[in-house]
C-alpha cells in the first residue's frame, strides 16, 4: 500500500510544481536481460524507461499505468483479491468527452500490471491480483489450499487445477510419496497418463503445464525442488516451442526476468526426443513432422539469446 501510495503522492507533488510527472520502470524486453551463469537463470537489469505524462507517446501507458495502481490500492484497502481479467473490467471506460477507451483489451492491462510489479517491487500476488487457474497436478500427495485439505490421489480422471497463487501461506505440503515429479508439456498426454494411474505405479507427482507454463505451474515446480528435494523431468515436444517451453521452466523468461529467483528450476531434466534420435534409432518417416516458417523463425530467435549460446544448446535447436 506504502509503495503505491509513495508512487501517486511522487506524481501529484510534480504536478504541483509545474512539472512533468513521470514513472521510472525497469525495461522489461531482450536489452536488459542477462544469464548469471552461477545462479543459471535470466536476471532483469537496470535499465529504466521513463513513462511522461506529457508526452503522446507516452501518456497513455502513463495513464494505464496509474488507473492499475488505482485499483490495486482499492482492493488493498477493501481486502478483496480479483482476477487480473477482472481488473482490466475494472479500469476499462471511455475517457469523457472522446471516444478513447483506457484500455480495449487484456492485452493491453496484463503487461501493465507486470510493469507495475517491476516499479514498485511487489508480487502481482501481493497487489490482491490472480490468473485463472492454469496447469493440473495429480499424484500421492496431500495439500492444504486456503484450509482446505486435497488428497491429489483422489481426484478422478481430471487432476487438481493449479492456481496462480501457490506461495507458502496460500498451499502447504502436508504429505506425499513421489520420487519424483515428472511435468508434461500436453494435456492429452497428461491425461493419457492418468488414466493409467501412471503415478502410482511410478511413485511420481504428474503435471502438465498445457503449453507454455504459467506462472503457478512455475512456481508450484519451484517448490517441489526445494522442498521436497526430488528430481523433477519435463517431456515436451522436439520442436522449438517444446525446448523453449523446457528452457523457461529451467531459467527464466525474458518477460518475467525479475521473477526467475522465484520460479526458474535450474535442476530440471529434460526427458523426450533429441534433434538426433530420429536418425540414431532409424525411425520411421510417420514420426516426422516437418519444421513450418514459423517454427524456423522461432529457432533462429532462439539460437541470438546468450542463455542458449552453449554448444549443446546450439546442437538440438539446429
Amino acid at each position: 500500500m506504502a509503495k503505491l501510495q509513495k508512487v501517486a503522492q511522487s506524481a501529484v507533488r510534480t504536478v504541483q510544481r509545474g512539472l512533468n510527472p513521470a514513472l521510472e520502470i525497469r525495461t522489461r524486453s531482450l536489452s536488459n536481460v542477462a544469464f548469471n551463469p552461477k545462479k543459471r537463470i535470466i536476471e532483469l537489469g537496470d535499465k529504466t524507461q521513463s513513462r511522461e505524462f506529457f508526452n503522446t507517446a507516452m501518456a497513455r501507458k502513463f495513464m494505464q499505468t496509474m488507473l492499475v495502481a488505482n485499483g490495486c490500492k482499492q482492493l488493498l484497502e477493501q481486502n478483496k483479491t480479483v482476477s487480473i481479467r477482472q481488473m482490466f473490467y475494472m479500469t476499462k471506460h471511455t475517457i469523457k468527452g472522446t471516444n478513447e477507451n483506457t484500455f480495449e483489451d487484456q492485452s493491453e492491462s496484463d503487461p501493465v500490471i507486470e510493469d507495475l510489479e517491476v516499479a514498485i517491487d511487489a508480487l502481482r500476488e501481493e497487489l490482491h491480483l490472480f490468473a485463472n487457474r492454469r496447469g493440473l497436478v495429480v499424484g500421492e500427495m496431500v495439500v492444504e489450499d486456503a484450509g482446505d485439505r486435497i488428497d491429489l490421489a483422489r481426484l478422478g480422471r481430471g487432476g487438481w487445477g493449479i492456481p496462480s497463487i501457490c506461495e507458502e501461506q496460500d498451499l502447504k505440503f502436508i504429505s506425499h510419496k513421489a520420487e519424483y515429479v515428472l511435468l508434461v508439456e500436453k494435456q492429452a498426454v497428461f491425461h493419457r497418463l492418468n488414466e493409467d494411474k501412471f503415478w502410482r505405479t511410478n511413485k511420481c507427482i504428474l503435471m502438465t503445464s498445457e503449453g507454455q507454463g504459467a506462472r503457478g505451474v512455475r512456481r508450484l515446480l519451484q517448490r517441489f525442488s526445494t522442498e521436497l528435494n526430488i528430481p523433477i523431468y519435463v517431456l515436451v515436444d522436439n520442436d522449438p516451442w517444446g525446448l523453449y517451453i523446457y528452457s523457461v521452466l529451467k531459467q527464466g523468461s525474458i518477460s518475467l526476468a525479475y521473477e526467475s529467483m522465484r520460479m526458474a528450476v535450474p535442476g530440471v531434466r529434460f526427458l523426450g526426443m533429441s534433434s538426433n534420435d530420429y536418425k540414431k534409432f532409424t525411425l520411421p518417416p510417420a514420426v516426422e513432422i516437418k519444421l513450418s516458417k514459423e517454427d524456423i523463425t522461432r529457432a533462429n530467435q532462439m539460437k541470438a539469446y546468450p542463455w542458449f549460446a552453449h554448444k549443446k544448446w546450439q546442437g538440438e535447436i539446429n
